[in-house]
């Protein structure tokens, strides 16, 4: 037993444990239907965990995505100095301490510098991060953060309104609740930015 233990401790933390095939991925869905009391056999669910592994894949496509090369393709700003706003992005993800939906919307600005990039992108980089596992504060940070990283605009605010199925369809059952997250940086986190930013992110 104690070879056995220190062997275990040996291994190294760096080795990857290899993605589960979809047999074994079908087969977990399958052990979840008969923990919630249900036949997996039965003409209505026989099917089931072929469609939960495929919708799996939508839902967490995120993983298989680089959000930085996303930001990729930029155009010159062409003098253009103000603020960059696109509003109201649709956010679907998953909690990662319920594997509950979440659901809401993002507004991303950024204060250009030499740089702007195609709107169709922003939108984009705020989906690759959703579709992961998520907590609303973290999703909130690294799509601002990538954004200032990648273009290196003057500032970034990013301002997430979401619901939570982890509190709207358990627990306490709290329905038409939404938590707001936000993330400024650069000269969007000080005046006289700070102010039109925040309006425009609120309104």
């Amino acid at each position: 037993m104690t070879i056995l233990a220190r062997t275990a401790i040996a291994v190294p933390e760096s080795i990857e444990t290899p993605q589960p095939t979809r047999a074994e991925a079908e087969a977990a869905v399958r052990t979840l239907i008969r923990w919630a009391g249900d036949d997996p056999t039965r003409e209505g669910l026989r099917d089931t965990p072929s469609r939960v592994v495929r919708a799996y894949g939508e839902w967490f496509e995120g993983y298989r995505r680089d959000p930085a090369k996303l930001l990729g393709r930029r155009f010159a700003a062409s003098g253009y100095d103000d603020l960059v706003v696109l509003r109201d992005i649709p956010v679907q993800s998953v909690c990662e301490h319920h594997m509950a939906a979440i659901q809401g919307v993002a507004q991303v600005a950024y204060l250009p510098g030499d740089e702007v990039v195609g709107i169709s992108k922003l939108a984009r980089l705020v989906d690759a991060y959703a579709r992961r596992l998520q907590i609303q504060e973290r999703l909130t940070a690294e799509i601002a953060d990538t954004l200032q990283r990648e273009l290196r605009p003057r500032g970034v605010a990013v301002l997430i309104r979401a619901s939570h199925g982890c509190m709207t369809t358990r627990g306490v059952h709290s329905h038409g609740t939404s938590m707001v997250t936000r993330r400024l940086l650069g000269e969007c986190a000080h005046e006289p930015h700070r102010s039109d930013v925040l309006k425009l992110l609120s309104a």
